[in-house]
Parts: structure tokens; C-alpha cells; sequence
């Protein structure tokens, strides 16, 4: 029996924001990879461009960035009707633990993850966070 509590990651846009090239492609890639629809954003004016015109179901959100940092736009989305979308923080720069607990206080944050990227815990997050079962890989397709 199916269960129909899990959405369909083709459903779901991901909006990337990272102003450093290499990282946003592994994120797109990882996260096209589990067939999520992806949007993304090199500087913080963009993300917030793109977050208000798109409304995506997840940001994956850098925190500095230029033309705006990750504090800034955090602040700007909890305006609008853009606060009930959640935002994944991606951070290079080491936080100590009561930055990390101030930044997970922002109603709209709902996690964390530092640099390097480790694809396997973004995928599971993503999946959680959205309620998304990764794609099936059918071994009886090629056949």
C-alpha cells in the first residue's frame, strides 16, 4: 500500500543561494540529483528577488553573501508571505555555538549545515524538511 503522506520531490523548488560558483553547482547538483526543481542565486538581493517572485518550498541559504548577508534576508522573509518558507542555513565561516543557537531561534530557520557540504546529510534534510521520499530507482526500468 502506498503512503500517500510523502510528496513527490518533482513537486518541490529548492532555491539555492551561495555566492561562490563551485558550491552552488555541488548543491544543484545534489539536490537535482533527488529530483527536486532547483532556482538559484549568487548574491542576496537576487535570493530575495527570487524568494518573492517564486515562493519556493525550501531555501538552502548561504550567510555571506554579497548585496545583502544571510541576516539580512533571513529578516526580510519573515515579512510578507514569504515567512512560512523554511530556510536551511549554509555556512562556510565556523559559528560557535551560541551564534548557531541565535541563528536557529529565527522563526523561519529551520536548520544548519557547515561547510563542506556532506550530500548525504542535505538529502536527508531536504527530504525530511519536505516531506519528500527520495525518488525510487525502479531496477526493472531498462528492461
Amino acid at each position: 500500500m502506498e503512503n500517500t503522506d510523502f510528496g513527490n520531490p518533482g513537486e518541490k523548488l529548492v532555491l539555492v543561494v551561495d555566492d561562490d560558483d563551485s558550491v552552488r553547482e555541488l548543491m544543484d547538483f545534489i539536490v537535482r540529483k533527488e529530483g527536486f526543481k532547483i532556482e538559484k542565486a549568487a548574491d542576496g538581493e537576487e535570493a530575495l528577488n527570487k524568494a518573492k517572485s517564486l515562493h519556493p518550498d525550501l531555501i538552502l541559504l548561504d550567510l555571506m553573501l554579497p548585496k545583502y548577508g544571510g541576516f539580512e534576508i533571513l529578516r526580510e522573509l519573515q515579512c510578507d508571505d514569504t515567512v512560512d518558507i523554511p530556510i536551511v542555513i549554509v555556512t562556510g565561516r565556523y559559528t560557535d555555538r551560541s551564534t548557531s543557537e541565535m541563528i536557529k531561534q529565527e522563526p523561519n530557520v529551520k536548520d544548519f549545515i557547515e561547510k563542506p557540504i556532506k550530500p548525504q546529510v542535505l538529502c536527508a534534510l531536504l527530504h525530511t524538511l519536505l516531506k519528500t521520499r527520495p525518488a525510487v530507482k525502479n531496477p526493472d526500468a531498462g528492461k
